[in-house]
């Protein structure tokens, strides 16, 4: 007998495949038949008119923490995501080095400071009960309702060997030696593989460059060769160039980590934008040569454009602006105190104009800000209208008149910068970089940043302007890329496809409707603490390992997910 039965949907199989109606039965977590199904089931549903396809993969998340108080990774789950990857960045929650108990607190503002991530939220929704790698693990075993892998984050690696000297020292020969033996343990539990970052964006709790920026080549190697020693892993790396354009030691260097590994290395994230048109071929480059080296170099790209809630009152992408960072890290009276001198001013819009911004130019068209969310009575009647209407009404300079705008609010006042890539051009440029051998999708950092931006909708969003909107993609192909590409990227065993006798993670949907909601601020967090969420419009089910975890936007209660383990889950893919 089968567990269930989708009757009639039209089946997109995730390989890139023409859509074929058929029925979908389910038996024991998997999928049992494809096509016109007889077989008694003890559940049978109704899906004509509706699209099935295998659950999405998204992989790059930070859902470390968060499963703990959020066992369903809200809301990637309710956007049919039903497999994603954490552990990424560098930054994980094990191992924990048992002879230093404080270094529980420093990996909590550690992962507050870079990640976006609630301090009370670290503190009140995690047991914060593990040492090794295994042991986190096998914390979450049995208790999520998604699937998910965790890379082995190179900050912890450094911190449980080296402790505080693991900012800015650097490995004696018996310390590298220990950090092997630890990654080798961790790989040995069902890590995924080696995550880093060498990224100028990333300080930790104490301000800090995190302790990965201080490693040397020598010791990315060693541990990058470590990774090659094990079956079905990967690299995640991020440099400072990811966020504009890479250097040419930065190339090199992903190459050379690829090709010792014996195995794929992915980044996150490319930006495309038509205004800097060099960008996506020298980001590729480090692809080129990785082929050439015996490697293979992975760029994740997001198909939408994430909204992002700003402020000036807490730390956001406006602090990573080379000289805006001292200001903005002021006490709130000073800071504005120092905001509204003009002479502070002009120095910051210099900064933010200069080569040196990088990326972080396209949020610096001050006048092209949306404000949000207002606290005063000053600002009555201002959320939803455009910086610069408002400026040219009090006869301000666009800058001048945010600052005034935010400091009315004592620097709370949301704002919602306007994308500068929303061009044809730029969606053109998508287009095509989609079909790039080494490009992926992906890149939602879900999890993170979780009062700043809300990237987990972007499978729901995307499908829908396949269907409706730009339609820069067949339908068959976006579910490709959502689903079978970054599978086959991980050597997932047996998911990211409808097969017969694969994994039934999946997701049903109405081709008609189906999109994200907007981003709003919720408090849902352990301590109140607040987050971006969006609810998913036209999904009516998903389905992990067979179970029903969501059905019209509602979470089921059942936790049918995995820690999927590296060997166990995941099969070694090839860089050749």
């Amino acid at each position: 007998m089968l567990d269930h039965v989708i009757k009639g949907a039209s089946v997109v199989d995730g390989t890139g495949a023409a859509a074929f109606t058929a029925d979908v039965g389910i038996r024991d977590g998997r999928i049992a038949v494809i096509g016109t199904v007889t077989e008694e089931s003890r559940s049978v549903e109704d899906a004509h008119g509706l699209v099935l396809a295998p659950g999405f993969v998204d992989p790059h998340t930070h859902y470390d923490a968060q499963l703990f108080w959020d066992p369903y990774a809200t809301p990637s789950l309710n956007h049919g995501v039903t497999t994603v990857a954490a552990g990424n960045c560098g930054f994980t929650l094990a191992p924990l080095n048992p002879s230093r108990p404080e270094d529980a607190d420093y990996t909590r503002r550690m992962m507050s400071k870079v990640e976006g991530m609630s301090l009370v939220a670290l503190e009140e929704g995690a047991p914060w009960s593990w040492h090794g790698f295994g042991e986190y693990l096998d914390a979450l075993e049995g208790r999520i309702a998604v699937n998910a892998g965790f890379m082995v984050g190179h900050c912890a690696l450094r911190r449980y060997v080296m402790g505080p000297d693991a900012i800015g020292g650097q490995p004696t020969d018996e310390q590298l030696a220990e950090m092997l033996r630890l990654f080798h343990a961790a790989m040995d539990a069902g890590a995924w593989g080696f995550s880093t970052t060498q990224s100028s964006t990333h300080s930790d709790g104490d301000g800090k460059p995190v302790a990965s920026r201080h490693a040397q080549p020598a010791e990315l190697l060693a541990l990058s060769k470590a990774v090659g020693e094990h079956e079905g892993t990967q690299i995640e790396a991020i440099v400072a160039g990811c966020l504009d354009q890479f250097s040419d030691a930065e190339i090199e260097l992903f190459a050379e980590m690829s090709a010792a590994a014996g195995r794929p290395l992915n980044w996150n994230v490319l930006t495309i934008d038509s205004a800097v048109p060099e960008r996506v071929p020298r980001q590729l480059l480090a692809s080129e040569l990785a082929r050439k080296a015996g490697g293979r170099v992975v760029a994740l790209t997001m198909p939408i454009l994430t909204p992002m809630n700003m402020s000036l009152g807490t730390f956001c992408a406006l602090n990573l602006i080379p000289g805006w960072g001292p200001v903005l890290a002021l006490p709130v009276p000073e800071r504005i105190a120092k905001l509204r001198e003009p002479d502070v001013q002009a120095e910051l819009l210099r900064h933010a104009g200069s080569k040196e911004a990088g990326v972080f130019r396209r949020l610096t068209n001050f006048g092209r800000y949306v404000i949000g969310d207002t606290y005063s009575e000053a600002n009555r009647g201002l959320s939803g209208r455009v910086v610069e209407d408002v400026a040219r009404e009090r006869g301000l300079e666009p800058f001048q008149c945010m600052v005034e705008i935010c400091a009315n609010d004592d620097l709370r006042t949301v704002l919602w910068p306007m994308p500068t890539d929303n061009d044809p051009a730029s969606w053109a440029m998508r287009a095509e970089a989609w079909q790039h051998e080494d490009v992926l999708l992906g890149g939602s950092d879900a999890g993170a940043h979780l009062d700043r931006m809300c990237g987990a909708p972007y499978t729901t969003r995307f499908i829908g302007d396949c269907l409706r909107g730009r339609r820069l993609a067949s339908l068959e192909q976006a579910v490709k890329m959502l689903t079978d590409d970054p599978a086959r990227l991980f050597g997932l065993r047996d998911r990211g496809r409808i097969q017969e006798g694969f994994h039934a993670d999946l997701v049903l949907f109405d081709p008609e409707r189906i999109d994200a909601g907007t981003a709003t601020l919720v408090h849902d967090l352990p301590g109140d603490s607040p987050r971006l969420d969006s609810k998913a419009i036209g999904v009516r089910a998903v389905w992990v390992n067979g179970v029903e975890a969501i059905r019209d936007d509602v979470v089921s209660g059942a936790v049918p997910g995995r820690v999927l383990r590296s060997g166990r889950d995941t099969r070694t893919v090839a860089t050749r």
